[in-house]
């Protein structure tokens, strides 16, 4: 007797009919048919069915601060650091834990069950960093927070901020980050990587920069990035966030670049949604987009993730905690509108940031933790279309969300009385 079993799913790797048996929290059988009874039948009615979205980009510590002490009127990256700056002296560890705590709340209600989240360090408090690793706590029971230490105004150029970044990992911590290029030179963006770097070599941690997250063809930080993995050792452990100046830089440089990246192990991270809004704020027309290259970086064999990066914070006044906001707004940006290439960008949400967290017991297979994903579409590309609706999410195998199908009514004559925009299953 299995605890749960859910009927007819279809997964995102194209199977359909297929049956998920749950017992004691973890997937015991996912096969077509399956020949046993449960506590629990759940009919997923032939609709898709996932594991949890994963969001490899994040900032916990200042989202739903919309507002605090102003609105970023400018809507710019520089602006939005001004203001962060400007809140940070009137932060409160109970403020900062209340909206993390209501975002995550948010994050479960759209099926993201797992998030890596940088929390600045530049604060000799580390007030959120403690309260970050509070929330880590509470939210264990239904969301995996992974915390990187970032030091915001740079690890060389803010005073203390190494000795910080070095507290706030031996507090528990996960994550070694950096931004070197807001370094006061690029000498000095080299060397903040190389001292990173080696503190993670040393602690035997993982990696997870802000690089390169200018218009600058010049800021190339990710090579230094990439030597510096291959020369430690960390291959599989490092990962460049944002990356933007690749979507500036010449096709040679690229060239080589690409394979220095694959060689030395180093994943990357988009976040469409910031990196379109903030990036190309210098330019006329043509305006550059500003991503990175995620097309060319796949075709090169380097795992890409997306991140939502902010929500309703001095960078953004936008988002939801929706990941299929964040994919759909990749597919668009980086022209991702080929089958195999949406399918990618259905992945950059689920499997490979999960990979990239090294996250365990995640998937749709014996022996994976239940951590599932029930949405109103028949495939990952009507679910990117449509933003699908969550219309369950469960975590080891209990359901904590639910939400009602989206249906509109009609009153027309000839035609029917609801549709759901689907071209399936009406």
């Amino acid at each position: 007797m299995l605890d749960t079993i859910l009927r007819n799913c279809t997964l995102a790797d194209g199977r359909t009919g297929i049956d998920i048996g749950i017992r004691d929290g973890l997937i015991v059988a996912a096969e077509p048919a399956l020949a046993a009874t449960a506590a629990e039948t759940i009919d997923a009615a032939g609709q898709l069915v996932t594991p949890p979205f994963v969001d490899a980009h994040f900032h916990m510590d200042a989202t739903l601060s919309y507002g605090l002490p102003r609105v970023n009127a400018s809507g710019t990256l520089l602006e939005g650091i001004a203001l962060w700056g400007e809140l940070k002296p009137q932060l409160t560890r109970e403020a900062l834990v209340e909206r993390a705590l209501a975002y995550c709340d948010w994050a479960v209600a759209k099926g993201l069950l797992a998030i890596r989240s940088h929390v600045d360090v530049c604060d000799a408090r580390l007030l959120a960093v403690d309260a970050l690793l509070e929330v880590k706590e509470k939210v264990a029971p239904y969301l995996d927070l992974q915390l990187v230490a970032f030091p915001q105004d740079g690890v060389l150029r803010s005073a203390g901020a190494l000795d910080n970044l070095e507290r706030a990992l031996d507090m528990g911590v996960d994550v070694v980050g950096g931004i070197p290029h807001f370094e006061r030179t690029m000498a000095d963006g080299a060397e903040s990587v190389r001292i990173l770097c080696e503190i993670a070599a040393e602690r035997g941690l993982m990696v997870d920069m802000h690089c390169d997250e200018s218009d600058d063809p010049l800021s190339r930080h990710i090579e230094i990035l990439a030597f510096q993995s291959q020369r430690l050792g960390l291959h599989g452990r490092v990962t460049g966030s944002h990356l933007t100046s690749m979507h500036s830089m010449d096709n040679y440089y690229v060239s080589k670049l690409l394979p220095l990246m694959k060689e030395a192990g180093v994943a990357a991270i988009a976040n469409p949604l910031i990196n379109i809004t903030l990036q190309g704020r210098h330019d006329g027309y043509p305006k550059r987009r500003g991503m990175t290259r995620v097309p060319e970086l796949l075709a090169a064999g380097i795992p890409v993730a997306f991140g939502h990066d902010c929500v309703m914070d001095p960078w953004y006044s936008l988002g939801s905690g929706d990941m299929l906001e964040v994919a759909h707004m990749g597919l668009h940006v980086a022209q991702m509108t080929g089958q195999a290439a949406m399918h990618q960008c259905f992945a950059a949400v689920t499997e490979t940031p999960a990979a990239i967290l090294g996250l365990e017991g995640y998937g749709i297979a014996p022996g994976c933790r239940a951590d599932l994903v029930l949405l109103q579409a028949a495939d990952p590309v009507e679910a990117i279309r449509l933003r699908a609706t969550r219309l369950m999410v469960m975590r080891a195998g209990r359901v904590i969300a639910r939400t009602p199908p989206a249906l509109a009514r009609l009153d027309l004559p000839g035609r029917p009385s609801e549709l759901d925009w689907r071209l399936t299953g009406r």
